[in-house]
Formats: C-alpha cells, sequence, structure tokens
C-alpha cells in the first residue's frame, strides 16, 4: 500500500501513480489507484468522466460508502481506480468535523485490501487531511522529485510528517522510495540534483530514472497510460522498468 506523496505541485505524483499502476498491471498484478487529489488528474488519465460517477472517493470518506461501491475498472486489464469527483475539493474542511478524521480512509481499505496486490494512493500536493488519510493508510512513501533546481525544497517537512503520522497514528509506515522524475541526461543541472538525492537518501533512491519525456505529458489527454498510448516510447520502457524494481524489491 503506498502513498505517492509530495507537497510540492508539478512533480510527476500522478503520472507516476497512474503509470506505475499501469506498469504493475502489465506485469500480472492486480493494482488499485486511489485518487485523493481534487484535481481528479490521476482519475481522468485512466478515462474515467468523473462527471458521471455515481460513487467517488469522496462518498467513501464523507459519507461511509463502501470502498467497492466505488472502484471501477480501467481500459487496462487488472488495473482499477477508486475515482475522485469535484466534491473532493471540499472534503479537507468537512472532514475536520467528523469522528476518526485521519483515519477514515484506512478503514474504508480494509474491505478490499486482500483483493490487491498493490494499492497506490495519489496525493494532493498539500499536507492537509487527505494527504494525513493517505499517509495512515499506507505501508510506503513514494516520493517523486523533479530532476530541476530546489528539488528537495520542502521535503524536509514532509519527512516531518510523515514521522509525525508514524507516531500517532501508522507506525508502520516507512518512506520506502524516492523516484527521479522529468530527468534530461543532456543537461548538468539533472546529473547534479540526481546525485544530490542520492547523496541525501542513499539506498531509498530507485535505480530506474524516469526521463522528460514528451509522450508522458501527451498520455493523459487521452484518458490512457503511456503503456497503452506509446508503448515503446523512453517514458513507457522507464515506468516497466521502475515498475520490475518496485516489484522485486517487495517480493
Amino acid at each position: 500500500m503506498i502513498a505517492v506523496a509530495n507537497q510540492k505541485g508539478g512533480v510527476g505524483k500522478t503520472t507516476t501513480t497512474v503509470n506505475l499502476g499501469a506498469s504493475l498491471a502489465e506485469q500480472d498484478r492486480r493494482v488499485l489507484v486511489i485518487d485523493l487529489d481534487p484535481q481528479g488528474n490521476a482519475t481522468t488519465g485512466l478515462g474515467i468522466n468523473s462527471r458521471t460517477l455515481d460513487t467517488s472517493i469522496y462518498d467513501v470518506l464523507l459519507n461511509d460508502e463502501p470502498m467497492e461501491d466505488c472502484i471501477t475498472s480501467t481500459s487496462v486489464l487488472n488495473l482499477f481506480v477508486a475515482p475522485a469527483s469535484l466534491d473532493l475539493a471540499g472534503a479537507e474542511i468537512e472532514l475536520v468535523s467528523l469522528m476518526s478524521r485521519e483515519t477514515r480512509l484506512s478503514r474504508a481499505i480494509e474491505e478490499v485490501k486482500d483483493d490487491y496486490d498493490y494499492i497506490l494512493i495519489d496525493c494532493p500536493p498539500s499536507l492537509g487531511l487527505l494527504t494525513v488519510n493517505a499517509l495512515a493508510a499506507a505501508s510506503e512513501v513514494m516520493v517523486p522529485v523533479q530532476c530541476e533546481y530546489y528539488a528537495l525544497e520542502g521535503l524536509g517537512q514532509l519527512l516531518h510528517n510523515i514521522s509525525r503520522v508514524q507516531r500517532h497514528l501508522n507506525p508502520r509506515l516507512e518512506l520506502s522510495l524516492i523516484v527521479l522524475v522529468m530527468f534530461d541526461g543532456r543537461t548538468r543541472l539533472g546529473e547534479q540534483v540526481a546525485a544530490e538525492v542520492r547523496e541525501h537518501f542513499g539506498w531509498r533512491v530507485c535505480r530506474n530514472v524516469i526521463p522528460r519525456n514528451i509522450r508522458l505529458s501527451e498520455a493523459p489527454s487521452f484518458g490512457q497510460p503511456i503503456t497503452i498510448y506509446d508503448s515503446s516510447s523512453s517514458g513507457a520502457v522507464a515506468y516497466r522498468e521502475l515498475a520490475r524494481e518496485v516489484d522485486n524489491g517487495s517480493a
């Protein structure tokens, strides 16, 4: 159960969640993607129209709907999604007054977790109650880090929050994986940032890096993961390799 988190926006959280999920599914793993981001990009990126949903993750968190009623299949065999709807934008405020507000996702996942090999949670770019729910439910945190200036900015606060959740809500939570994304090997900056991140976090940094790739940027507008949109692109190859690394590491 992996929460994909980084409070900085635009660093590839959703791209990584969707394409890692699709790549794991391609390798015969049953995968559930939970879209906790009010922008709903993981939902639309997997071809689901959020406006036509009867039940979304909002209803699970706020109205105690069963998780299984929310889950829908995607065009990728073995890949399922608990989609976000526009209602999720108000969830941060609405959760404040509810009982057990930090652990509502964790309790909902209990009903379905044995049905999947992997559950990937796409977190919003903030450290509010939605992200806390993800961290309280997950066993691991994966952090995509952009290979650009200020890559490590804000990571200290995320690590602080992870340790707080460990102490108070979820002692089994660990920062397990850091993924270097948007890597451009033609620039010295990309190499320098990658070296700096590896120096800081050592073995937690995945060997495989995700290159800056225009096809990765295009795929969401077609409602497809990169493995379907352009199966032979460098982005698809990189996410397949990352999926093998993640899967072998957990075997």
